[in-house]
Parts: C-alpha cells; structure tokens; sequence
C-alpha cells in the first residue's frame, strides 16, 4: 500500500522535470516530508493541457453521500480496478500522476514497526499512477480528490510489504493521461511493479509516524 509520501521538490525543478511551464506549478508549493492521507497532494493531470494542481488524497466519488468515504480510498488495487464501483469511471476517464520523490513503508517487528524510506538511487522525483475524481455538494460546493494505485511489490519492497503504489516512467505518462480511453488489456499492462534495481530503500526513526511531523527528521537514516 501506500499510506505516506514525501514531495521536497523545488517549483523549478518540478518545472523542469516535467517538462512543464512554471505558472503550471501550484504557487506556494513548500516541501513535504510527511505527506498524509487527506491532505492535498500535487497532481497532474491533463485538463485542456498538463498541468498540476492540488487534489485531496482519497477519493471521493460522485456518487458518494458522504465525502468521508474518501478515508477510506486512499489507495486503489489495480487488479480491481474495473470492476470496483469506487473506480471504474475514473479508471476509463479521470487518470492522473501523483507527483512524489519518496514513500514510506512500516515493518512489523517484536519491538514495533519500524518505518522505511523509499526513493530512486538518483533521487529524482518521480510519479504514483492515480485516479481523480470530482464531487459535488447538494449546495454546490465541490471537492476534487485522488487516490493511488497500487500493484505486487517488486523484490526490494516484498521485504517490507507485499504491495507497492505504480510507479510510471515518464515515457508511459503521456499514454496514461491521455483523455481518450485504451482497452483494459492496456491499462493493465501499465499497472505493473517498477524494477527493484532503480531504487533504494532504508530505516528512518519513528518521527515520521506522526502526521503532525513535517520536517527534514523524517526522512533521516537511522541504524537498524
């Protein structure tokens, strides 16, 4: 699964990597070490052109009564994806990049669970495959939020946990923003485990545990 992330990530360099201009970057963007479910989180999505915005994490869908469900789809399992009511409208037609540079994972041990700091080798950012979704208040008001997508752990996160959130390469981005549907057979091709050998893994404390906790400690290494 994934439950917390991590974006520090500079607007120009987010420009840069995304190949975006920079009045497409939210203003005010400030770094995010501790990232949590609720909260707004930069995404990108193709909306008359690529851009990010910020979207609340866990979906809400249109059909919802109560946009207190989104708690509880925070993340989306791509085997299901189809089928499930929660997704499949925004699986055919509301596709989108949660933009991160990490994420987090919790261990279980005899003394607790110890969490773990996931990144690139390069430490580049990168982008969760994810889904959004807009929904409306009977007084009007509306509320855009996501969720993120996750798949079997590739060899280095089975040691944590048996899933990972989908991480697309940037050559796949374009395909998966795409506003025109593709088959389910192809979706699905997309929706596989990024390969272990490009990224790293390591122990930090027990700070991050804390949503409250936004700060440089939480993803310092510590010896386990």
């Amino acid at each position: 699964m994934c439950g917390r992330f991590s974006l520090t990530t500079t607007r120009i360099d987010l420009a840069r990597e995304l190949a975006l201009p920079l009045d497409a970057i939210p203003a005010g963007l400030a770094p995010r070490w501790n990232i949590a479910p609720t909260q707004q989180v930069v995404v990108l999505r193709d909306q008359d052109g690529l851009r990010l915005d910020l979207l609340q994490w866990g979906l809400v869908p249109e059909w919802a009564k109560d946009p207190s469900i989104g708690n509880r789809l925070i993340n989306a399992r791509a085997e299901t994806l189809a089928d499930r009511p929660s997704f499949k409208v925004s699986f055919r037609r509301h596709r989108c990049l949660v933009v991160a540079d990490g994420f987090y994972e919790w261990v279980t041990t005899k003394n607790g669970k110890r969490p773990y700091f996931i990144h690139f080798l390069d430490g580049r950012t990168f982008a969760f495959a994810g889904l959004w979704e807009r929904w409306t208040a009977r007084g009007g008001a509306s509320l855009e939020s996501c969720t993120i997508i996750t798949t079997a752990a590739n060899d280095l996160i089975a040691d944590l946990h048996h899933r990972m959130p989908v991480i697309l390469p940037p050559e796949r981005h374009g395909e998966w923003l795409q506003p025109e549907s593709l088959t389910v057979g192809r979706l699905n091709e997309l929706l596989v485990p990024h390969p272990a050998g490009e990224m790293a893994a390591y122990q930090v404390s027990t700070h991050v545990n804390r949503p409250g906790n936004d700060d440089a400690e939480c993803i310092a290494r510590v010896e386990g």
